[in-house]
């Protein structure tokens, strides 16, 4: 293959992808001098990613495989706007051969690894049985063209329970099962091949020993076309939740020095294994005593800044150098490991409702400025939709420091300054997370996050004294913005006289906290039981500085009619202001109700009406933001109607189905 037609010099750049690593790749790009084009779905007109780049080309309808995944469409973009290369980010294309082939085939520099290097590496199955014969250690396992359910069985048969059912072109967690027992090995397939198919068009497996207690590392690794492979050092990624990587960290806390050199080794091995070229990662698992191969990504990843943060290394701009066909800037001995990064993956989902995703408009996004050592990727701004229809995260926040410790301190500062409302997230979650004292002493496998689940989601304390009076002068505060004109404007003021004001808060259908203002003529005060506060409130941006009795604190508030977000030194909270002329009018959605809890497609119907279900029995599947979810009974009952089919594509709040109670 001419080298020339892979690797050569371009000046304008077509990102295949979206959301943060779309802006990522962006920013680099214009940094380098290079034009950039982004590309959109009909769901992403009004992106960030498409407000950045110098050009914007309309794929197609939302779902992603009438539109990012449209290869045709993508190749179409590129001669439109004259872009000479592609950058394919991660997620979508980025690991597809199909894709790299094409793209070459019409003139295009791919930037990353040529589709023969992607089809040896790629597939989970094919590196494998190549790492084999290099002799790197593999995780014991089935990686064999034939997928049969027949020859799957007898595989994890083979190998031992517990087993890990895995997408071979997989990533992300999607199209993944943990299996411990033969009666669960049959459902696992098929579950684990829809949702791989839909995610990757691909629905092949492999099954693999799972490792109990395993820990999750992995090397970042670099090629050029001239003959160099260089390691990165390596990322500590064993905080995971359903295979799916939350916190990362660099280098990995685990390690010594010796174990760092044996493991990075290892890596430079698996990559040479065909000469690769671009940037990828090697990803291993480990007992706690010996390291396994377990796949390579032949793409850039999510967590790759802390690689950047202790290296001082843009990967984005090596990538576009390596695609340039430049040489590497250094060699191996000149890469210095300083410092330690940490980042947390802030997503739009509910932690506390088994990290249902969350959908909507974003109507405030406050997040700290990126000094003292943070840094924030960002895909999403104040006013932008998250869409059911893509990934759900929303931001990477990425803290470095000289120690752990303080670089742990960073981050959680950084996640305790930022507000985004409108969606839920999981900003809480990722506090309570690495401030949790087993993660901050490393006493940590993959497995932490569903054990500890009931500690990091435990609700919020209930509202004290600082919140409630903050609750009210968040009320005042705002109150103010529209009175700029009337002598109230002038906080409690009255000519002569005192007067009273009565509000009343819940969390949410608790028990009604009641606080008194009084104002007038002299100081204003707040009264709560036998307590009366002196107060005072200075307005600042996103929020105030109230001071209650001479003590000031800094509050953050967002009012949203009458539910009111805090943000004070004792934590988050959300409150309910009780509508002080009655007419409340909430109404909640039953527990039993067995409806779409988001827009979503109906995947598979796992029950017949007419059936005796226990509770918690699956009832039917939907794929919601490329993943799935199983909706259950609510109690023992008689499914008595099914309301929807396989393929109907659902609205957030549709009845799917009916269960009567036993005994109704």
């Amino acid at each position: 293959m001419d080298r020339s037609k892979l690797y050569r010099r371009f000046r304008t750049l077509l990102i295949a992808n979206r959301g943060e690593i779309a802006c990522r790749v962006i920013r680099t790009a214009r940094a380098m001098g290079l034009r950039t084009v982004a590309v959109y779905s009909e769901a992403d007109r009004d992106a960030m990613h498409v407000a950045l780049a110098d050009e914007a080309v309309l794929l197609g309808p939302a779902r992603a495989r009438d539109s990012y995944l449209n290869v045709e469409r993508l190749i179409e973009a590129a001669r439109k706007t004259g872009a000479e290369a592609v950058h394919p980010g991660y997620g979508f294309l980025s690991e597809n051969a199909e894709f790299a082939q094409a793209c070459f085939d019409a003139g295009l520099v791919f930037v990353g690894p040529t589709a023969a290097m992607m089809t040896a590496m790629g597939s989970k199955s094919g590196s494998k049985a190549l790492m084999e014969k290099a002799g790197v250690p593999l995780v014991p396992g089935y990686h064999g063209e034939a997928q049969d359910e027949a020859t799957l069985a007898k595989a994890a048969e083979k190998v031992g329970f517990p087993v890990l059912v895995k997408a071979s072109a997989g990533g992300g967690g999607r199209g993944m099962r943990i299996v411990r027992s033969a009666a669960e090995l049959g459902p696992a397939i098929v579950s684990a091949k829809r949702e791989a198919k839909a995610a990757f068009g691909d629905d092949r497996m492999l099954i693999e020993k799972y490792v109990d207690n395993p820990r999750h590392i992995e090397v970042q690794v670099i090629g050029d076309s001239h003959g160099n492979l260089l390691s990165l050092f390596e990322r500590e990624c064993t905080l995971q939740r359903r295979h799916q990587k939350v916190i990362e960290e660099a280098p990995s806390p685990t390690l010594n020095p010796a174990q760092r050199e044996t493991v990075c080794a290892a890596a430079r091995k698996a990559a040479g294994a065909v000469n690769y070229v671009g940037a990828g990662t090697i990803e291993f698992v480990s007992d706690g005593k010996d390291v396994f191969f377990i796949e390579m990504n032949t793409r850039l990843q999510v967590e790759h800044p802390v690689t950047e943060l202790i290296t001082g290394v843009d990967l984005v701009e090596w990538q576009l150098r390596v695609a340039f066909g430049e040489a590497l800037p250094l060699k191996q001995d000149e890469i210095r490991l300083n410092g330690h990064a940490i980042e947390a993956r802030v997503y739009a989902e509910n932690p506390t409702k088994n990290f249902m995703p969350s959908v909507g408009k974003i109507s405030t996004w406050r997040l700290p400025a990126e000094t003292g050592g943070l840094r924030i990727d960002a895909g999403y701004r104040e006013g932008d939709a998250v869409s059911p229809y893509y990934d759900a995260m929303l931001a990477k926040m990425i803290a470095w420091a000289p120690t752990r410790d303080v670089a742990i301190e960073r981050l959680n500062r950084g996640l305790e300054d930022s507000d985004v409302r409108g969606i839920v997230t999981n900003i809480p979650f990722l506090s309570a997370l690495i401030t949790h004292p087993k993660v901050r002493a490393n006493a940590i496998d993959t497995g932490f996050i569903e054990r500890e689940l009931a500690v990091l989601t435990s609700a919020a304390p209930a509202p004290g004294e600082l919140e409630l009076c903050a609750a009210v002068a968040a009320i005042v505060n705002d109150e103010r913005k529209t009175a700029q004109n009337s002598p109230w404007h002038t906080f409690g003021w009255m000519p002569v006289g005192r007067r009273q004001r009565g509000f009343s808060f819940r969390v949410g259908h608790g028990p009604e906290h009641k606080i008194t203002l009084n104002y007038g003529s002299g100081p204003s005060t707040l009264v709560i039981g036998e307590r009366e506060l002196a107060f005072a409130v200075v307005p600042k941006d996103g929020g105030f500085d109230l001071t209650l009795d001479g003590v000031k604190s800094q509050v953050a508030a967002v009012i949203d009619g009458h539910e009111l977000y805090l943000r004070t030194r004792n934590g988050r909270f959300d409150l309910h202001w009780v509508d002080p002329f009655g007419g409340e009018t909430e109404e909640q959605a039953g527990a039993d109700k067995i409806a779409a809890p988001l827009p979503g497609t109906v995947v598979a119907v796992l029950a017949e009406e007419g059936a005796s279900l226990e509770k918690g029995a699956p009832i039917l599947t939907l794929e919601v933001m490329k993943m799935e979810q199983t909706l259950r009974a609510p109690y023992a009952g008689v499914l008595k109607s099914i309301k929807c089919k396989v393929g109907d594509i659902v609205q957030e709040g549709v009845e799917l189905a009916v269960v009567e109670a036993s005994g109704e």
